[in-house]
């Protein structure tokens, strides 16, 4: 069994990478589609944290807001920057929510659901209570596969054409 800070700076990169893989996917939906379902969609929010290591430098990179041009960030990840943190827009139907997705742990922060309703009588209670906790995990569990597609993409041979397609697409 490994020790727990043997595993993180061994496998850390795996959730700075899998946020790549996101992004690039989202901006690539043509080439790369990251659901079936033709009702659903994966968009980059408003909000993109960087950070590029250097032997004594350190750099952060923070894009933020609704027009926000994202520029900056391709130039930064040109330059060997990795994704620290994404906020993402996702879509299903006529429904929208928006998150932050932190790469070192996965973190969710600043999750914001859709609207459930009133609770106009006490029996309205459950249902809204019932329809507040589905649409969290809608949100946990779509991460959850597609985590799950990006590491069965990851150890695949398929892998190192999308790196040859993302390395393409940061280049661009």
């Amino acid at each position: 069994m490994f020790d727990i800070s043997l595993s993180y700076n061994r496998y850390g990169f795996l959730g700075c990478e899998f946020l790549l893989w996101l992004w690039f996917c989202s901006n690539n939906s043509g080439l790369y589609k990251l659901f079936d379902n033709k009702n659903e969609a994966l968009e980059i929010g408003n909000k993109i944290i960087l950070e590029k290591k250097n032997n004594s430098s350190f750099e952060k990179i923070t894009i933020k807001g609704e027009e926000a041009d994202l520029e900056e960030a391709m130039i930064s990840l040109k330059k060997g920057a990795i994704v620290k943190e994404l906020n993402f827009l996702y879509k299903k139907e006529n429904k929208e929510w928006r998150f932050t997705i932190t790469g070192e742990n996965l973190c969710f922060t600043n999750l914001k659901i859709p609207d459930v309703g009133f609770i106009e009588t006490k029996k309205d209670i459950e249902g809204f209570v019932v329809e507040k906790i589905y649409s969290y995990n809608l949100i946990f569990c779509l991460i959850d596969d597609l985590y799950n597609k990006y590491i069965l993409l990851r150890i695949s041979d398929e892998w190192k054409h999308i790196v040859f397609d993302i390395k393409k697409w940061m280049n661009y």
